[in-house]
């Protein structure tokens, strides 16, 4: 396992050095353009990065979780979640016991983010909570688990800085250059002689042109170290929960569901389980896509017959794609043959109608404590829920006609 992490570690950094180079290369041509001095822009280019990356690596779990609307919950505000991340928690063998945050929003995602495995949070939308069941929980929470696990969740929050800093770069000097310094450049280069004049039209043309690709380049490579990862994450939660179909059948939810997650953006939507930014029709084969299709992901987790190991997650991708596995031998030869176990009693497939009921007065109730209501059980049956600014000392019940002392 450990293998497979390090091989993909190589992968992201040697992706990374590429990012750094585009990061690099607009600050060269913005200091020629700008400055005249290439080392100047460089300059520029890594002060900014420098800064960011500090902030997002001393700050950047909180700026995300702050950025999805993520509000932090305990083991008496959601039992059930709370209960399954530590449950995951055990079976990744993870030090500490993350942070639970939950973001009121019925669309159907989760993400994991922190520095490290001993300051990580992970954040799941009401709407998911409110759909899945505990197998299908487990097979989320297992996925993001395994990104703090396999150290994803900060290679991710750097990469996505290094990203925003090229976007900011190449969009506020491409703009200077198109509405104003391309005609300062003109002048410049009429001013000069010969050959001198034509060698900075050049410059100013490839700068311009690296500037508008730059950001397209960029979101490429960060695509290409967020795809990669979602294999292995899956791999991990169908090791972590031995059964498969409750990721696989969490993803179909996801996949089916018409909700958009409201503040996700570009910069953050590779860190989601499924890309939060698809647009209904939007093919999920999308090349541009920050995940593998949703659809490839379900018939790789349901190929896997047998066993939940690496080395059957491998050969259930080999079957769906007729070609080699996306793990490493290193990595299937970590863990060794295990088995399947079989759905949980309560959880026999599609929710039962109370069940349903119940999972969304689970939800309603925990973001009214959130919110300070007090919920107060009459002997009747009855809950009553006391909004913060409520002076008396007593409530009556409608149904029974008690008077319950609060």
């Amino acid at each position: 396992m450990w293998e497979q992490i390090r091989s993909n570690q190589v992968r992201s950094v040697i992706l990374l050095g590429l990012i750094a180079a585009i990061l690099l290369a607009v600050g060269y041509f913005i200091g020629l353009i700008f400055f005249e001095s290439a080392i100047g822009g460089l300059i520029i280019a890594l002060v900014i990065w420098a800064i960011m990356s500090l902030v997002a690596y001393f700050q950047g779990d909180s700026i995300l979780l702050g950025m999805a609307g993520a509000r932090k919950v305990g083991p008496s505000d959601a039992p059930r979640l709370y209960n399954v991340v530590e449950e995951m928690k055990i079976a990744s063998g993870l030090e500490k016991m993350p942070n639970v945050y939950v973001i009121d929003d019925p669309a159907l995602n989760a993400f994991a983010t922190g520095r490290d495995p001993t300051k990580a949070s992970v954040a799941i939308t009401t709407g998911l909570l409110q759909k899945l069941n505990r197998d299908e929980l487990q097979g989320v929470i297992g996925h993001e688990i395994s990104h703090i696990k396999n150290r994803d969740v900060l290679l991710m929050a750097i990469t996505s800085v290094m990203l925003g800093t090229i976007v900011i770069l190449a969009w506020y000097a491409s703009r200077v250059l198109i509405f104003g310094g391309i005609a300062g450049g003109n002048r410049r280069s009429s001013s000069s002689s010969g050959g001198g004049g034509g060698a900075q039209v050049i410059i100013l043309i490839v700068g311009l042109v690296l500037m508008i690709l730059a950001p397209i380049m960029a979101q490429f490579i960060y695509y290409a170290i967020s795809r990669k990862r979602e294999y292995l994450a899956d791999a991990s939660s169908a090791l972590y929960t031995r059964y498969p179909e409750g990721l696989a059948s969490a993803l179909e939810k996801i996949g089916a569901s018409t909700h958009q997650l409201k503040k996700a953006n570009q910069a953050t939507a590779p860190m989601y389980i499924a890309n939060p930014l698809n647009k209904e029709g939007r093919k999920l084969s999308d090349l541009t896509s920050t995940h593998p299709p949703i659809s490839e992901r379900i018939k790789i987790l349901r190929a896997m017959a047998g066993g939940v190991s690496f080395t059957d997650y491998n050969s259930a991708y080999s079957q769906v794609h007729g070609r080699g596995g996306v793990l490493s031998k290193a990595a299937m030869g970590a863990v060794g043959a295990v088995g399947m176990r079989q759905a949980s009693p309560s959880a026999p497939g599609e929710m039962a109608l109370s069940e349903k009921a119940a999972r969304s007065r689970e939800v309603s109730d925990m973001m009214l404590k959130m919110d300070k209501y007090r919920i107060v059980d009459c002997p009747c049956g009855a809950k009553w829920k006391v909004p913060p600014g409520y002076t008396e000392d007593s409530i009556y019940c409608t149904r029974c006609g008690r008077t319950i002392k609060l």
